[in-house]
């Protein structure tokens, strides 16, 4: 049940912060076999969303941390990002702005990537996203804002 409860939106959190299908795909059954091993420490803190999306969270942050030690700079993670989706149907190509948006998003750092996608995309409150991430709700306003920002500038600047 909870896989077919959470499969599809936890799949396209994962793919807008990872991006390659394939690894997406790697990410969401390692956080759900993460999922189904802790289901038992599960206490009702937080809403079973909310601590779905903390793991998969985690399972994201893990990956990028395997990814970064293989690579030399975030500017090559950034551009094998952009080959991704250029390599993949993560966006339809024929819609310049979705396009240029993708690649607004993917210039993000990755913690203001993390707080813009599940606020933006997943319309989760600043609580959550606080329970999410650890991180204050104040701190987070900030980080989406600043996010939005830079958005906002791409798009209207490249």
């Amino acid at each position: 049940m909870l896989l077919s409860a959470y499969q599809e939106p936890i799949y396209f959190f994962i793919r807008r912060m990872i991006v390659s299908h394939d690894d997406a795909k790697d990410v969401m059954q390692e956080t759900f076999i993460r999922v189904f091993r802790s289901l038992n420490q599960f206490r009702n803190e937080s809403s079973l969303t909310t601590w779905i999306y903390k793991i998969a969270t985690n399972e994201c942050i893990r990956f990028m941390n395997r990814r970064k030690e293989n690579t030399i700079s975030s500017e090559e993670i950034n551009e094998e990002a952009l080959n991704s989706i250029k390599a993949s149907e993560y966006i339809d190509y024929s819609n310049e702005m979705a396009v240029k948006f993708q690649k607004a998003i993917l210039r993000l750092p990755e913690k203001q990537r993390l707080v813009f996608n599940l606020r933006y995309y997943e319309a989760l409150e600043y609580s959550e996203i606080s329970k999410i991430t650890g991180t204050k709700a104040e701190t987070l306003k900030v980080d989406y804002h600043y996010a939005k920002e830079k958005i906002k500038n791409y798009m209207t600047n490249e």
